[in-house]
């Protein structure tokens, strides 16, 4: 019996490698306004070009009935510009066009970078600092994914160390369970599925916690491995087609094995009944294949942090790793109860961060939820490759993975 190991959070064997918990950057402070972009209004419109022209720009395009204009400037000018501007008798005002961030409900959405960047500084659960600052727009593009679709009546399959029943963000939207694994049934004690589960699905604007990439989705709770962290590739096995047979139209597997014959037919046969299979490329920081994310038949997901760069500890190979998703410091459900991970890190109950492919490959498991929701008639086929085709090709794409990181806004376009 082979065993398996989470691929996030702990010391992993088979390649997997420990996982170092990002420490605070060094990054400038965040700006507030959008690049590239200001906003301007005339007191004499008859004037406007010719003061543009003088500054090298262009007349922009109208902004509603307010009279300004939308002006197009060259990246990291834009102050510099409206303190030009502002000076000219002509120009009744020039103004940075602000960044605007969802108004959510839910307490922590402002640390969920992986969902919107604006470039945030935020603390753990504790209160310590784990990001300061980032880089605007190194996310999965998620909030304006949800101006198309929730997700709303599409089914993941968590294939992990369980869901725990204590959670009011994420318990509710478990509508199965069962049991592959030694550990205690119905219950997460180690941690890592909850946390895997309320990247996935942990509901929207309910006041508490945090949002899901995919906050309409619901949750198949297959639990592999057992309260120590530890299952079996027969499990797993077990799990996939348990997923499938219960309508599953996603699995996640943020987990690792050596190549079982057994565990890849498994794979097979759910993606020939039109399942999509995601998994974690592992946190060795090397190339070296770790299954079921490197099978054929399932998108393998590396790491990237709050800059879009490569996760240090990320496993990596453009010749098998497909896509990339946010992996460093992303804040996420866990149970409220005494839980492993929760020991072994000092963590708060209920919310934290967490670090590793394993945070990675459920951003890219709900956003193949949302292109299912999206796409009247989609297969499986098509929604790997919506996933694929509509990636941001960031520094790394074509070496450390093959497509980019994932945006799921272009995917459910």
């Amino acid at each position: 019996m082979k065993k398996l190991l989470i691929a996030g959070f702990t010391a992993a064997i088979m390649g997997l490698g420990a996982i170092t918990f990002a420490a605070p950057g060094t990054a400038a402070p965040q700006s507030s306004h959008i690049a590239g972009q200001i906003m301007i209004k005339f007191r004499d419109n008859g004037a406007a070009a010719g003061v543009l022209h003088q500054h090298g720009l262009s007349e922009g395009t109208g902004i509603g009935s307010t009279g300004a204009h939308l002006i197009t400037v060259p990246a990291g000018k834009e102050l510099q510009l409206i303190d030009a501007l502002s000076q000219n008798p002509a120009v009744e005002y020039a103004e940075p066009d602000q960044l605007v961030s969802a108004a959510s409900a839910d307490q922590y959405f402002d640390r969920q970078y992986a969902l919107q960047n604006t470039g945030q500084s935020f603390t753990n659960t504790a209160g310590t600092l784990v990001v300061a600052g980032g880089v605007a727009d190194a996310d999965v593009d998620a909030v304006e994914a949800w101006n198309v679709t929730s997700g709303s009546g599409i089914r993941v399959a968590v294939l992990d160390s369980g869901v725990t029943n204590d959670n009011d963000d994420i318990t509710p939207k478990v509508v199965a369970r069962a049991n592959f694994s030694n550990g205690e049934s119905g219950q997460d004690n180690y941690g890592h599925g909850t946390h895997v589960a309320g990247i996935v699905a942990a509901t929207a604007n309910n006041t508490i916690g945090v949002a899901g990439v995919c906050p309409g989705c619901t949750i198949l709770d297959g639990k592999v491995l057992n309260d120590s962290g530890v299952g079996s590739s027969s499990g797993l096995a077990n799990g996939i087609n348990w997923a499938v047979s219960n309508g599953a139209q996603v699995i996640n597997m943020s987990l690792g094995v050596r190549a079982s014959r057994t565990l890849e037919t498994a794979v097979n046969n759910a993606w020939s009944k039109g399942v999509v299979l995601v998994g974690a490329a592992g946190n060795g920081g090397n190339e070296t294949k770790i299954y079921p994310g490197a099978y054929p038949n399932v998108i393998a997901v590396a790491a990237t942090d709050n800059t879009d760069a490569k996760a240090s500890f990320s496993t990596y190979g453009a010749s098998w790793v497909d896509v990339a998703a946010p992996g460093v410091n992303v804040y996420s459900t866990f149970p409220k109860h005494t839980f492993v991970l929760g020991t072994q890190n000092n963590r708060s109950f209920g919310y934290d961060v967490g670090n590793g492919t394993s945070m990675s490959s459920p951003i890219v498991a709900a956003t193949a939820a949302l292109a299912w929701s999206s796409h009247p008639g989609a297969t499986n086929t098509s929604v790997r490759a919506n996933i694929e085709s509509s990636a941001d090709p960031i520094s790394g794409t074509g070496t450390y993975w093959a497509h980019g990181r994932v945006n799921a806004d272009r995917a459910v376009r």
